[in-house]
């Protein structure tokens, strides 16, 4: 089983989370409501409503093909469940600017996805 590097850490409320090299949640197990509030505030982003529907999408998507997606996979999987207005690039990138897919992925706790740079 290959080690992962730990970059970093995050606490909050006196308990510690590990980060990789990227700011990845070393353990998905780790991840909760206060630690996305946290790894989102680095990104300069508040959390709301359209947020935490993105997240769990990423997250229920995790759940089903055991990894993130990456940014195609991510707009067809936000579409099929919260509807075409929602499943748009553009939408994704107003929500998460930068990388859409590697941002929301980091925020839900999971890992890098695949594929992306």
């Amino acid at each position: 089983m290959a080690t992962t590097e730990i970059y970093r850490y995050l606490t909050i409320e006196k308990k510690t989370y590990a980060l990789d090299p990227e700011g990845y949640l070393v353990d998905m197990g780790d991840w909760s409501p206060e630690v996305a509030e946290a790894l989102a505030h680095e990104e300069g982003i508040v959390l709301t409503a359209e947020h935490w529907e993105i997240l769990q999408v990423l997250r229920d998507f995790y759940v089903r093909y055991e990894m993130a997606p990456a940014m195609r996979p991510l707009v067809k999987a936000v579409g099929q469940a919260l509807g075409p207005a929602k499943g748009r690039s553009i939408h994704l990138m107003r929500l998460f600017p930068g990388s859409p897919a590697k941002v929301a992925a980091r925020l839900a706790g999971l890992p890098k996805p695949t594929h992306c740079l």
